[in-house]
């Protein structure tokens, strides 16, 4: 079975705005993840993060359907993710809206990664309340898939009410782009196994200050209790294929990186039943960015998925 690699985009960089803040470094690092043989690109979510996370490591990120169009518009196969998209943040709708433009005009490119977030002063300046992210999640969810339909639909909603509504074209893809359920918690593990397509936990460590408590996942010992706890839910709801295991922090592709680590890590990932994961990329320069992912892609992503 292939293993699907994708790599984090640089476009939340601004120590470097020259390298990696202009539509230039959109066509050219694209184009480069696109020719290196990743299955996608992936972008971050963060609107109006506060201060004190960025000061104690959090980063910045650029709207994620504007830079996701940019990409679409500059490359033919790579795949456009949102690694992830916190979808309580936006209106359900608003959301589906931008997911089925997306994916009509990229030709059915569209990986959408979703989660319930953790930064309660962005919450608080968006407005939502945080102590319900997890109840908005499992509705947003269902509510974007109706829409999706391309059928009329009506749905009652918290705050918001569709009496009988249509949105169209519908996406591409069918029924629907591809759900990938960010989160480590078992609340996340239940909600991929009942609504996605796919668990897409992360590798964290410490993640700053003002955040709330998350669930840690830091080695494959901890991944592989997060992946029976999603048969065993699976098999509690009458699921019987369950969702497909996608992870965030895959591996590091930062000067100095070692291709054999790399084969290794994936090949551990695939041990454990994983179909795919995201890697992220250090990098000071356009060009190294660019030289990274190619080498990557010549040295390891050839190498995994040949015959």
């Amino acid at each position: 079975m292939p293993f699907d690699v994708s790599v984090t985009l640089p476009f939340d960089n601004l120590h470097a705005p020259q390298e990696f803040v202009s539509l230039d470094a959109v066509r050219v690092i694209a184009q480069a993840a696109e020719q290196a043989g990743f299955s996608a690109g992936a972008v971050t979510d963060h609107p109006v993060p506060s201060y004190r996370w960025l000061d104690n490591g959090g980063h910045y990120a650029q709207d994620p359907f504007v830079l996701l169009s940019m990409i679409a518009a500059v490359t033919t196969s790579l795949g456009l993710l949102t690694g992830i998209l916190v979808l309580p943040y936006r209106n359900p709708f608003i959301t589906a809206r931008s997911v089925a433009s997306l994916d009509v005009f990229s030709g059915g490119r569209v990986q959408l990664g979703v989660g319930a977030g953790y930064l309660k002063p962005e919450y608080k300046a968006l407005g939502v309340n945080f102590d319900t992210r997890n109840e908005l999640m499992d509705e947003y969810i269902r509510a974007m898939k109706l829409a999706w339909s391309g059928e009329d639909f009506a749905f009652e909603g918290t705050g918001y009410t569709a009496v009988g509504n249509r949105m169209l074209p519908a996406p591409v893809q069918k029924p629907h782009p591809p759900l990938l359920i960010g989160g480590n918690s078992k609340r996340a593990i239940r909600r991929a196994a009942e609504l996605g397509d796919a668990w897409h936990p992360f590798f964290n460590q410490e993640l700053g200050a003002n955040t709330a408590k998350t669930a840690t996942i830091s080695n494959t010992d901890d991944l592989r209790s997060g992946i029976a706890y999603l048969h065993e839910h699976c098999a509690t709801i009458g699921r019987n294929v369950p969702p497909a295991v996608v992870s965030c922090g895959l591996f590091t592709i930062a000067p100095g990186w070692n291709v054999q680590q790399a084969i290794d890590s994936i090949g551990v990932s695939r041990e454990m039943g994983l179909t795919g994961g995201t890697a992220s990329m250090v990098a000071d320069t356009r060009a190294q960015w660019c030289d990274q992912a190619l080498a990557f892609g010549d040295q390891v992503l050839s190498v995994i998925n040949d015959g």
